[in-house]
């Protein structure tokens, strides 16, 4: 007998009802989650997730500014887009991650991570942004959400 059976038992000395299992329904699959696609993947694995990060702040010269942001996607090689203004810019790359959390959690380290190392402005996210895969691609066939209209590279708005 197991340690501990005995003070499971009811204070008659009758033993209660083997526990029994439930089967799971059709759409439950342990670890597994469905995607888009009809198919499973397991529950932990990374997804891309589309990261819109937008800052602002002090006018910084707009020198400096196009340099920052060029080293900063020398630094992080994921990024896509950086569009800038002297007070204000928007960052727009692709991040793996297991979840939405993961992913935007990254994108708010981001800026001040690098602040230093590229250079970057002082200046505060203001605006995030973090959608899946599936979402993204809706949003353009749709004809709304970020267009890729701005080449890959660092650019003025």
């Amino acid at each position: 007998m197991r340690p501990g059976v005995a003070a499971a038992r009811g204070s008659t000395g009758e033993e209660r009802a083997a526990l029994t299992s439930v089967a799971a329904g059709d759409r439950y699959r342990a670890g597994e989650q469905e995607t888009a696609e009809g198919g499973t993947r397991p529950a932990d694995a990374p997804r891309l997730w589309h990261v819109t990060l937008s800052v602002s702040g002090e006018e910084a010269p707009l020198k400096e500014v196009r340099r920052a942001l060029e080293q900063l996607a020398h630094d992080h090689p994921f990024l896509l887009t950086s569009r800038y203004a002297p007070d204000h810019a928007e960052i727009r790359y692709w991040e793996e991650a297991r979840d939405l959390h993961d992913a935007a959690a990254v994108a708010l380290r981001l800026w001040g991570e690098h602040r230093q190392t590229a250079g970057l402005p002082p200046w505060e996210i203001v605006g995030l942004e973090v959608i899946d895969r599936q979402t993204y691609h809706q949003r353009i066939a749709e004809g709304y959400g970020p267009a890729p209209a701005t080449p890959v590279g660092v650019h003025p708005f």
